[in-house]
Order: C-alpha cells, then structure tokens, then sequence
C-alpha cells in the first residue's frame, strides 16, 4: 500500500533524534529567557510598589501642601531611574538570548544537515530500488500478455490452411 516500508530506518531515526535535540536546546534557551523576563517584571512590580507606597504614605502624613509637593517631587526621579535601568534589562536579556540562539544553533546545525543529507540520500536509494522493482514487475506483465486477438486469428488461419490443403488433397484425390 505505501511505497516505503513501515519500519523506522537508522537515518531517519537518526535525523529526528537530532531535529529533537536542536528543539530541545532552543525550549531551554527560550524558557531561560521567559525566566529571566518574569523575574525582572516581578522585581520591578514589587520595587515600584514599594516605592509608591512609600510616597503615598508620605503624601498623606505631609502637614502642607508644598510638602506633599516635594515628597511626590523627589520620588518621580528615582521611579524614572528604575525604568530606565529596567528598559537596559531587557535589552540585555533580548541580546543574550539572541546569544543563545546563535551558539544553540552554531551546536546542531552541522549535525541535523547531516542527518539531514543521509535521510535524503537513503530516500533516494529506497525509492530508485522501488522503481526498478515496479519497472521489472510492470515489464514482467508485459512479457507475459497475450493478445487474444492473434490467438483466435492465428488458430482461424491455421484452421482454414489445413482446411484448404485437405480440401486440395480432397481435390487431386478425386479428381
């Protein structure tokens, strides 16, 4: 039914253990950096919590207005400082990610194309030798055919050929 058997060949298995491994790596290197990512969110979360509670409290134990002023004044550098060194987080995770992407890849490129290739080739192989198979079997069929139609035709003629020389014998007999 299916021109390849059902069996798992070395190459493929090969190709695929390789393909797992390559994806294997990439998940880790991706789950590392989705780490490191909500880390740094909760630790902002919890810092810029922290901080506006502080100025909260500040703002309302503040006994005049210009001291409520300058409390929410001297907090808005330090949340903008705390952003600024979040953003430089990010970038640093996004390049070391993408560090890790390059070495994962550098690690398993060579290896899945050659596994690659070697799949490639025995598939070649198997579906060459599948097609000389049914090439053979197809001209098999043919050798073995026979035309109905010459047989009947062959045994009419040869029929009538005897007919007609016993019916010349028949003839020179009597005559």
């Amino acid at each position: 039914m299916y021109p390849f058997t059902q069996s798992v060949t070395p190459a493929a298995r090969t190709h695929l253990e390789a393909q797992l491994s390559f994806f294997n790596d990439i998940s880790k290197s991706l789950f590392r950096t989705y780490q490191q990512y909500s880390d740094l969110n909760i630790q902002l979360a919890q810092t810029l919590l922290e901080e506006s509670t502080t100025t909260g409290h500040h703002l309302i134990t503040a006994n005049r207005p210009a001291e409520a002023m300058a409390a929410a004044a001297s907090h808005a550098q330090p949340a903008a400082e705390k952003l600024r060194a979040y953003q430089q987080h990010l970038s640093r995770i996004a390049a070391d990610t993408q560090v890790d992407f390059s070495k994962v890849a550098e690690e398993h490129v060579q290896e899945t194309s050659r596994t690659a290739r070697a799949l490639a080739d025995e598939v070649a192989r198997v579906t060459t030798e599948e097609a000389e198979k049914t090439i053979r079997n197809q001209q098999d069929a043919v050798n073995k055919f026979t035309d109905p139609f010459k047989r009947q035709d062959s045994a009419r003629y040869g029929a009538e050929s005897r007919g007609g020389q016993s019916l010349q014998s028949a003839g020179q007999n009597g005559a």
